[in-house]
């Protein structure tokens, strides 16, 4: 069966509102397959009134299921994931550009976001302090539970993980009891709607979560204003969530947005496997990860050799058709993104930088790119460049290794390769970063665990599924007499 086949069959062409699929009865937006260019399909272009309705629907309906309701109906689809594991990431593959690689890895990712939501949702949220404990207090017991938000939570997702990304909006949200009303990409809309039949399917409400489709200029402003929205959840770049931070208003905020992530390589690292890492976390997902290596700081003593491997393993890393299982990266989203990589190394190498591998593009298709010779003030380097790009700074001691890391505007991921203790605790304490992985690749966590930055990479709330339900509940305290 082909990919158009698939989405007609199973009306991934319309939008879900409250469940219920809402065709296109006016303008649609077309969806197109990034490495052929072919047509997939259509969405909706969802008008403000059908958001309307659909927050207006979810405000009304009023969940109880049992914590052991939510955990079922998170494994069951967990279940229904891993069962149709090979469908989901072809139609990921097709929408996105990622290759099938990639698109299996995020399936298996999407359900363990699922598994963990359903352990997390039987947990018990709750403490309990004795209030006896100071001169001051009083024989009484004092305890905390969480509950539901009184609105709805407004989600938006990005390109880069079609299904992962939805998961980790709308799976605390199941698990706390919560309604949700989410736009996906325009771009990667299809998968987000099946995670949605998939729910369904797996017993939720249907009122509990819609799925529209449009323009987020022509929608964006009612998702973050919304009167029944009580918290707007955002993952993306930091002009659309500085921008989502000046509109919303009086509501909580959920903005895990863009990274400059670096991976730093002392002079005692095991060089093979500092150039290993580097090469995936540059390349994994076409390189379109927040966390993505998008620096790669090296130690003066040991930059020829590491640059040397990195370029090795730059050379084997195949590239091409995404729908070959073969390849180990297809396109990145579209000829636009390509077309902005392809520039801003150009530029870079006119400065000073000197190219050693890529820099080749062919519509989306932006073959893996390594340049040496980098400097920090290159745009290349000083913004987030999206893509599969491994530039090379080198440095001559720790402390200018974290003043490089630490001066850009972001403040997401990193990574550290060294086996010194004292480097280690330095870098852990003195980066400028929400998480540092040793001998890790800077993306590299659990579903479960904390997860977003600092600075321009976000506000400090953490995503996660542990994260997200605290971020997705309100904290109630309440104290009773105790002898």
């Amino acid at each position: 069966m082909s990919i158009q086949q698939f989405i007609r069959d199973h009306r991934l062409d319309a939008m879900r509102i409250a469940g219920q699929p809402v065709a296109a009865s006016g303008q649609v937006i077309a969806v197109h397959n990034p490495y052929t260019g072919e047509l997939l399909g259509s969405v909706p272009r969802a008008t403000v009134a059908q958001v309307r309705q659909a927050f207006a629907t979810a405000q009304a309906c009023q969940l109880t299921l049992t914590r052991y309701e939510r955990g079922a109906i998170l494994n069951r689809a967990a279940d229904s994931v891993l069962q149709r594991r090979s469908e989901i990431a072809n139609l990921i593959t097709a929408e996105s550009g990622l290759c099938l690689k990639d698109s299996l890895y995020e399936t298996g990712r999407v359900a363990d976001v699922l598994r963990f939501g359903a352990q997390e949702a039987l947990r018990d949220d709750g403490q309990m302090f004795s209030a006896d404990t100071t001169p001051a207090g009083k024989k009484r017991r004092v305890f905390t539970q969480r509950a539901p938000l009184l609105g709805v939570i407004s989600a938006i997702t990005p390109f880069n993980h079609p299904m992962n990304q939805v998961a980790h909006k709308v799976v605390p949200a199941v698990a706390t009891n919560n309604r949700v009303v989410l736009k996906p990409s325009e771009k990667v809309p299809f998968s987000a709607i099946l995670f949605a039949d998939i729910l369904y399917a797996a017993g939720l409400p249907h009122k509990a979560l819609s799925i529209v489709t449009g323009d987020p200029r022509e929608i964006g402003l009612e998702l973050l204003t919304n009167a029944q929205t009580d918290l707007v959840t955002f993952t993306g770049g930091v002009a659309i969530g500085k921008h989502i931070a000046a509109t919303a208003g009086y509501r909580r905020l959920v903005l895990e947005l863009g990274g400059n992530d670096p991976i730093i390589v002392m002079d005692d690292a095991d060089i093979d496997e500092a150039a290993t890492l580097a090469v995936q976390g540059s390349y994994k997902n076409s390189g379109q990860r927040c966390t993505a290596v998008k620096r790669l700081l090296v130690h003066e003593a040991v930059a020829a050799r590491f640059t040397e491997a990195v370029v090795e393993r730059t050379r084997a890393w195949t590239y091409g058709d995404p729908m070959d299982a073969s390849h180990d990266m297809g396109t990145v989203i579209d000829e636009t993104a390509a077309q902005l990589f392809e520039q801003r190394v150009s530029e870079a190498v006119a400065q000073g930088a000197r190219l050693l591998v890529g820099n080749q593009r062919r519509g989306a298709l932006y073959a893996p790119t390594v340049l040496d010779r980098v400097r920090p003030e290159m745009t290349l380097v000083c913004e987030e460049t999206f893509g599969p790009v491994s530039p090379i700074i080198s440095f001559a001691n720790i402390d200018e290794a974290i003043a490089l890391a630490n001066g850009t505007a972001y403040g997401l991921s990193s990574a550290v390769c060294t086996n010194r203790l004292d480097d280690i605790t330095r870098l852990v304490n003195e980066l400028h970063m929400g998480s540092v992985n040793v001998r890790e690749v800077p993306g590299w966590r659990l579903e479960l665990t904390p997860f977003g930055g600092i600075k321009d990479s976000g506000l400090g709330y953490k995503e996660g599924v542990q994260e997200a339900m605290k971020s997705f509940t309100n904290l109630k305290t309440w104290s009773v007499p105790w002898g």
